[in-house]
């Protein structure tokens, strides 16, 4: 599943794993496709359920993917808008890189250093027990955080312009995630989350 290119493999026992590829589409336009996205997606501040009570989230989100998928996560539920025509073009590259067939992505648009991310896990039902999910990074480079939910160990990442990470396995059964808030200053940065998502 991970080629030559692949820069990064490692195991997050028990069961997890991640792969990093810096730059897996050197003649694919970042810039370009980064404003084309920018303009083009329906982009929400939706609501969240967080410790009972709802706040918006700091940052924007839009979801797109085959006609009827919908994903609920955090007290809210996001039907699927039609791919268009960056998106899925960009599907196409990731999934043959991958090996791997998505049906949906989610899209995230950090406007500033401000916008985050917090400790979570993709560990939602509808994506199944052992989820393969494809995280694409356009934009500013941003810190990404993995803790173990058994030892606290913490593992850390910086997610480049045009950068790939794979996580899979028991990865979000074991394994918690974020994004956190920097006080450098940084611009916009978009990253998009290709998964299956099951009925």
């Amino acid at each position: 599943m991970l080629d030559d290119n692949c820069s990064q493999l490692s195991r997050l026992e028990p069961g997890g794993w991640i792969g990093f590829w810096r730059r897996p589409f050197p003649y694919l336009d970042h810039s370009a496709l980064f404003c084309a996205l920018s303009d083009q997606l329906d982009w929400e501040e939706r609501e969240i359920v967080m410790f009972g009570r709802r706040i918006r989230q700091p940052r924007l989100v839009a979801f797109h993917g085959e006609p009827g998928v919908s994903y609920a996560y955090s007290g809210q539920s996001l039907l699927a808008m039609p791919w268009g025509s960056a998106l899925s073009a960009l599907r196409v590259r990731i999934e043959s890189l991958c090996e791997a067939q998505f049906n949906s992505v989610l899209c995230n648009l950090y406007r500033d250093g401000q916008d985050s991310m917090g400790w979570h896990a993709d560990d939602e039902a509808s994506l199944g027990p052992r989820p393969l999910i494809a995280s694409f990074s356009l934009g500013e480079t941003r810190r990404f955080s993995f803790k173990s939910r058994l030892t606290s160990e913490r593992r850390d990442i910086d997610l480049t312009d045009g950068s790939l990470l794979l996580m899979g396995g028991e990865l979000q059964r074991h394994w918690l995630h974020q994004l956190p808030k920097t006080r450098r200053p940084v611009g916009p940065r978009i990253n998009l989350t290709f998964r299956q998502v099951r009925d």
